[in-house]
């Protein structure tokens, strides 16, 4: 009996992604917090992004464990996106089941999140590098054990004043910046697509600094 019950408890769940050759899956990780009142906030830009990619590619997310999952396909390459569930903080415990459940590689790894070390709007990308004080990458890097994953990111600007700086993240888009998001939103989703398709060197080149 006991024997029995170790194995169902056990077993593995069956893969998301129906690929088998790891080189074309891809994890698309949008940082974020759960909840209404982040909803539309800098802080979930990433959330914003993959939802964006959703949109442009007619798929839907579903609970999963850990976040919110959702597949989609482009030009040969499987693409797992998520939203973990697990609050910013603890970003990396998500990221690192669905990479280890779907045998991702992590050079296939990519990680979108907000930056207010950049301009409103400026897009990055980058195959490695410090946390730069985000604690949803800090955790990321220590779950991970490493530094060299690809994150994505995307410029909120740094319009506060001294000791403002939680409730600057956590607020809502101003009227000026709303206006210039979804242009800003849509040249995200063809970043991602461009990592996945023509890989990190040619994204950097083509999209850094856009």
């Amino acid at each position: 009996m006991f024997q029995f019950l170790a194995s169902f408890f056990s077993k593995k769940r069956k893969p998301v992604l129906e690929e088998t050759d790891s080189m074309k899956k891809y994890l698309v990780v949008g940082l974020g917090n759960i909840g209404e009142q982040y909803a539309n906030t800098r802080h979930n830009i990433g959330f914003s992004i993959v939802d964006q990619l959703a949109s442009e590619e007619e798929f839907s997310f579903k609970d999963g464990r850990l976040g919110a999952i959702a597949k989609f396909k482009y030009k040969g390459r499987s693409i797992l996106c998520l939203k973990p569930s697990t609050y910013m903080n603890l970003s990396g415990k998500a990221v690192k089941y669905w990479m280890d459940q779907e045998k991702i590689p992590l050079e296939n790894l990519l990680v979108i999140t907000d930056d207010i070390n950049l301009p409103f709007g400026t897009l990055r990308l980058k195959a490695k590098g410090s946390d730069g004080g985000h604690n949803g990458l800090k955790d990321i890097q220590h779950t991970l054990q490493t530094t060299k994953y690809h994150r994505f990111r995307f410029g909120v600007g740094s319009e506060f004043s001294k000791g403002r700086q939680v409730d600057y993240v956590l607020g809502t888009w101003s009227s000026k910046e709303q206006m210039a998001l979804n242009e800003r939103l849509e040249r995200s989703t063809q970043l991602i697509r461009s990592f996945v398709f023509a890989g990190a060197t040619n994204t950097m080149n083509q999209f850094n600094g856009t």
